[in-house]
């Protein structure tokens, strides 16, 4: 089945995106135009309603307006102004015969704006950076692009990655486009479509699960019952189910459906309800590997660990080193979790465009850094995720105000520093909670 993607754009931004998407292969794009930011929630909600998808592109702006619209689960890539771009911006201003600076800038990040001005050796006091946030309004940043002007006079100039900013200063002051170049695009398409490939490549992976009765109890009537039970739980319907030795159960079945009895990998309340029918404590395994072998082997070695634990819980080894546990019988993880994962966290998840599972780790990870700071890399190891998706993450926390920049750690002599963060979830979580 060919992937679907929809693609939110401003309506003058139609050859730009046509471009970018040239070179994409085997997916069709959908695509949401718009004359005026106020028309983007309204255009996308019946978007949705009327198309099926399986990812979702937009810029910062049409996300920020639309993602508490979008579906949970459905895989989003959001544009950003890049390094490439403000600098083709840059020298685009040069052709024109403007200076290279005094420049304000919209949009772009701040570490995009320092970067490109250390490698063209810029003089940083003469640039005037607002970066993007969620909540800004077009009329703040014509505000902030006209009181550079005051400041700077005539030899001045506005680069800003905002269509309506444009058209308010057009006329005005001398401005400069500074959307993505259709590379910039391309590389955001091409990386969704990938992950949406791999994210189904994924759930259709073989897993398997052991579930093994605790010593204690009469084993072998435990095990007859164990099997019965599992047999009659519509969730494992799908799932070959068979005796593992003397004490256990060995499931097969496709990752996804895992994902399913354990709300991705947060508990497993089949272990609640199979100890209730027994009477006996009952603790899981899951393996995720290349072969059936690999699985139940991988699987075997997740039970014997969780079986180390007091309470009955439940653990997760794949091939590729990740380990997630212990998972608990009951609606939230042992780790991981955030007070109760109630409607603050869900309201947070929400705004921010990430599942609640993520941000009860992550207010969890908060909690315990006591409000030291981090890299990406090292947020990325504290969630057993890719150093790549752990940068992905920090992108998408701070556009919505939930980390900060607090300076930079040099881990090699002659490497680039590596910019730290600190993480605000608890802050944001506690401002809800007054709030409501």
């Amino acid at each position: 089945m060919g992937i679907v993607i929809g693609v939110v754009r401003h309506a003058t931004h139609h050859e730009l995106y046509h471009e970018a998407a040239r070179t994409l292969g085997g997916v069709d794009l959908e695509w949401v135009s718009y004359d005026h930011e106020d028309e983007i929630r309204d255009k996308v909600a019946e978007f949705l309603s009327t198309t099926r998808l399986d990812g979702f592109l937009a810029g910062p702006v049409p996300y920020a307006a639309s993602r508490e619209l979008l579906p949970p689960g459905l895989p989003v890539g959001v544009i950003r102004s890049s390094a490439l771009d403000l600098t083709l911006a840059l020298y685009r201003a040069q052709e024109r015969g403007w200076g290279p600076t005094p420049v304000s800038i919209d949009t772009f990040p701040a570490e995009a704006v320092e970067a490109v001005a250390s490698a063209l050796d810029l003089d940083q006091d003469q640039i005037d950076c607002l970066p993007y946030a969620p909540t800004q309004t077009v009329d703040e940043i014509v505000d902030f692009h006209r009181s550079v002007y005051q400041k700077f006079g005539d030899r001045s100039y506005v680069i800003s990655g905002r269509a309506a900013v444009r058209e308010q200063l057009d006329g005005q002051l001398r401005i400069m486009s500074g959307m993505p170049v259709p590379a910039t695009i391309r590389t955001e398409l091409h990386e969704l479509a990938l992950r949406i490939e791999s994210e189904r490549a994924s759930a259709q992976r073989f897993a398997a699960g052991v579930f093994l009765i605790d010593r204690s109890a009469d084993v072998e009537r435990a095990r007859i019952g164990l099997m019965n039970h599992l047999l009659n739980t519509p969730e494992f319907a799908g799932a070959w189910i068979e005796n593992r030795g003397r004490r256990g159960v060995v499931v097969f079945a496709h990752k996804a459906l895992f994902e399913r009895i354990t709300r991705n990998w947060v508990a497993v309340p089949a272990l609640a309800e199979a100890a209730a029918a027994l009477g006996a404590q009952i603790s899981a395994g899951f393996g995720v590997g290349v072969s059936a072998r690999n699985c139940v082997l991988l699987a075997e070695q997740a039970a014997a660990r969780a079986e180390l634990s007091e309470e009955p819980c439940a653990y997760l080894f794949e091939d590729s080193g990740v380990v997630i546990g212990p998972m608990g019988p009951a609606g939230e993880a042992l780790r991981f979790s955030y007070r109760e994962h109630g409607e603050e966290v869900e309201q947070l998840a929400k705004y921010v465009g990430l599942s609640a599972t993520t941000v009860s780790r992550l207010a969890a990870l908060d909690h315990e850094l006591q409000g030291r700071t981090l890299s990406p890399g090292e947020l990325a190891g504290h969630l057993g995720i890719t150093d790549q998706s752990g940068r992905r993450l920090v992108r998408t926390l701070d556009a919505g105000g939930l980390v900060s920049v607090e300076g930079t750690a040099q881990h090699h002599p002659k490497g680039r520093p590596t910019r730290l963060y600190r993480l605000r979830i608890v802050q944001a979580l506690e401002n809800r909670e007054e709030r409501s």
